[in-house]
């Protein structure tokens, strides 16, 4: 198996966060990424960085107004704020307020769910090089290869179609999907990261063609709050495509091993030609958001579980933040899908 990753991943550098109400240190930052690359180094054959992103992709699922502003926001941003260091909104769009403004301030509101998504000089960079790595392994898996990973940073199954959220900005796995249906009649979308991936629910929420399942940490208690409950179900010709399989916050292996059963029968049951695996990390028990306590060995059945699926899979990473065990679980959980898939 090969790992698609571009050294400019390890930019976009953000400090800090809003918790509680006051600025404390990031989470979403390069040195989490720095460990899974070593790690990848351990239970992946080889690292190799990816072309140049295919735009035309990259517009099959986001807004040619959005994607400009990511563009070319911070330097509109600093050329009006010459000392700011980041892009970060005080105000945002909402269910009753949708238009979309000609000023900067509303614009970055508009474009930008949350305080979490920060626009910094090389963010597009980052961005684009994580959708890079996405195309590049989903390519490798549609020409024949078992599976892929894509080491992806920023992440991105929280953003929108023409909206950033949850440290997100382009929709890595949905982009991936948006690939692999150039030449497969149906794609899965499987997110096992310990946050719904709301971006991605959106965005095919009236697709037939592709099925998205999430399991995660029950919003009622968990990020994002408002999204991934078990009721929603797709919507049109979606209707019954979409799976939500929230977790209780705090379970552990068995509860979460479970749910990704119960994902894993649903996904067997539409027989989807490609699989795009979002690989989160973050329910790990050690992960520093401590959402759930899912050990190294609970991954690495959930590794063996998704691996005997045997279907063509790219597996773009997701959340997963520094921790001691962090590159360790990366490793339990490739080790137990390659046993069980061949990759």
């Amino acid at each position: 198996m090969i790992t698609f990753f571009h050294p400019a991943e390890l930019g976009h550098h953000v400090r800090t966060r809003l918790h509680g109400g006051a600025l404390v240190a990031a989470l979403e930052t390069p040195g989490r990424l720095s460990a899974l690359h070593e790690a990848a180094k351990v239970c992946t054959d080889a690292l190799v960085e990816p072309g140049p992103a295919d735009l035309d992709t990259v517009r099959e699922v986001h807004d040619d107004g959005y994607l400009e502003f990511l563009r070319t926001g911070f330097a509109e941003w600093k050329a009006r704020f010459p000392d700011a260091i980041e892009l970060r909104p005080s105000l945002h769009r909402s269910g009753y307020m949708q238009r979309l403004p000609e000023d900067l301030l509303g614009r970055a509101g508009y474009y930008i769910a949350d305080a979490a998504s920060v626009l910094l000089e090389d963010t597009w960079e980052a961005t684009i090089a994580s959708a890079a790595s996405a195309i590049d392994a989903t390519t490798k898996v549609i020409d024949g290869e078992v599976a892929a990973y894509a080491l992806c940073r920023p992440p991105g199954h929280h953003a929108y179609r023409d909206m950033a959220c949850g440290y997100c900005f382009l929709n890595n796995g949905a982009i991936a999907a948006a690939l692999a249906r150039r030449s497969a009649e149906r794609v899965t979308i499987l997110d096992v990261d310990v946050h719904h991936g709301n971006g991605t629910q959106a965005l095919f929420y009236d697709r037939a063609d592709v099925q998205t399942i999430s399991i995660h940490g029950d919003p009622r208690t968990i990020y994002p709050f408002y999204a991934g409950y078990a009721d929603e179900r797709g919507a049109g010709a979606g209707e019954g495509y979409n799976l939500n399989l929230p977790v209780a916050g705090g379970s552990g292996d068995e509860a979460y091993l479970a749910a990704v059963k119960a994902g894993i029968e649903a996904a067997e049951a539409y027989s989807p030609d490609l699989i795009v695996l979002a690989l989160g990390l973050d329910a790990s028990e050690s992960d520093p958001f401590a959402c759930m306590k899912v050990t190294g060995d609970g991954f690495a059945r959930m590794g063996e579980m998704l691996g005997a699926m045997k279907r063509p899979t790219v597996i773009i990473q997701e959340g997963g933040y520094p921790s001691p065990a962090l590159g360790d679980t990366l490793v339990r959980f490739m080790t137990g899908f390659r046993a069980a898939s061949g990759a």
